[in-house]
């Protein structure tokens, strides 16, 4: 069966079984968003964690971002008309497929920074005292 001519999908099919788009690349996905009568284009910047399903029209690829200390993750369909364009900012070496194992990894850093600063602010509460009164504080135990 031929489709002379007839345009199925908005989007260029072509162009996106055809991108290299792998696990370990910094992409920035730009989505279509309507609010009201309006359509505007916002940006999700991420790692890419997982390409699943090949070149098939269910194909989709999870990115991975984090927002003040939250880790936010986004399956996109690979062939959605509401993106609009996605643009490869950063390529990695890695040796898996699947980088689910980043989420610990991250979740491991955020615990080892949030200690951190726990320490850091424990020292500035004892020197919030003022001195007069830590000086009769000295003098009541005794």
């Amino acid at each position: 069966m031929e489709t002379r001519g007839i345009k199925i999908s908005p989007v260029n099919m072509e162009e996106r079984a055809n991108l290299p788009l792998r696990s370990g690349d910094t992409v920035r996905v730009w989505t279509k968003i309507k609010e009201k009568d309006k359509t505007r284009l916002q940006a999700f910047e991420g790692l890419v964690l997982c390409r699943k399903h090949g070149r098939e029209p269910g194909a989709t690829f999870t990115v991975r971002r984090v927002i003040d200390r939250v880790g936010v993750e986004k399956i996109f369909p690979l062939y959605s008309p509401d993106i609009d364009k996605i643009e490869i900012l950063r390529r990695a070496k890695v040796r898996r497929a699947k980088l689910y194992h980043i989420r610990e990894k991250a979740a491991k850093e955020i615990r080892r920074e949030m200690r951190n600063i726990m320490r850091v602010r424990e020292p500035e509460a004892e020197s919030a005292i003022p001195e007069s009164s830590a000086e009769e504080a000295k003098s009541d135990k005794m």
